[in-house]
């Protein structure tokens, strides 16, 4: 997957030596000679890139978990708002659930049960809701994060978003609701109750140019490319994170296959071609 950060330096002059031991001890016969060759290495990429919008979505989590408090991160598609929140997700105590508008309310409590290790019951929605509030009261110090919120909520149901509310005032637990830009009206049109009580709120930004330079440090990019990767993580059309991400992905592995080092317009291009943009 190109993720493995090696350097056959060291491997490629054992190879050799062996291979010219075992000419003259087996065969009796000088080894032909092996030029070595200087292996020019390309940096991998950063897994988790500390941006504002990386370092606030954090922090909203944290205050959450640490304040029993009720928090809402919203975003654009492609922001990096879930990779923060899966990232976040990893740490003790942290319940990580992604909507969908196929889910009903047995699925959300089913998922809560799965998460939080308790055998599942089969009672009513209500019983098992009561058995997941008395949980967290005994553990407290979870955080329940509900990710692609918005999918919850429409017109003709609010009763996915309301179990929610009802497990937030009953529990000590904190929850962070995140989700497309849409999600704050969506909260204040069919359940204004719950948008009230938000302590914490963030919206998601976007890469700054300082932070894309930031991002790419380490590789060699000729002006104009570094020009392109901008206007592909700020452009209003599609700019964003994913789309600077996945440029790269493709810029990288075109580099090595080519034994390429420098970030040229043309290696852009061809990473294009690999790409729907």
């Amino acid at each position: 997957n190109g993720k493995y950060q090696s350097d056959p330096t060291e491997l490629e002059a054992g190879l050799t030596e062996f291979v010219e031991a075992w000419y003259k001890q087996r065969r009796g016969e000088e080894a032909p000679k092996i030029e070595q060759t200087s292996v020019q290495t390309i940096k991998e990429k950063v897994q988790y890139f500390e941006s504002k919008d990386y370092v606030q979505t954090i922090g909203v989590c944290n205050s959450c978990q640490s304040n029993v408090a009720l928090g809402i991160i919203v975003a654009k598609s492609g922001y990096g708002k879930t990779h923060a929140l899966k990232k976040y997700a990893t740490m003790p105590r942290v319940i990580y659930i992604e909507g969908t508008e196929t889910m009903n309310c047995k699925d959300i409590i089913r998922r809560i049960e799965n998460k939080i290790g308790m055998q599942r019951s089969y009672g009513s929605i209500d019983e098992r809701t009561e058995k997941i509030i008395e949980f967290f009261n005994i553990n407290e110090g979870y955080l329940l994060i509900m990710d692609e919120a918005d999918k919850l909520i429409n017109k003709y149901t609010q009763k996915k978003i309301e179990l929610l509310r009802s497990i937030s005032d009953s529990a000590k637990v904190g929850l962070v609701l995140a989700g497309e830009p849409m999600l704050e009206s969506l909260l204040k049109t069919y359940d204004a109750r719950f948008a009230n009580r938000m302590d914490f709120y963030y919206k998601l930004k976007g890469l700054s140019t300082q932070e894309v330079k930031d991002y790419l440090e380490g590789y060699d990019i000729e002006a104009a490319a570094m020009d392109e990767f901008i206007i592909r993580a700020q452009n209003t059309q599609t700019g964003c994170f994913r789309l600077l991400d996945r440029t790269l992905n493709n810029v990288i592995r075109i580099l090595k296959d080519s034994g390429q080092t420098k970030v040229t317009s043309k290696v852009i291009s061809q990473a294009s071609n690999m790409m729907m943009l």
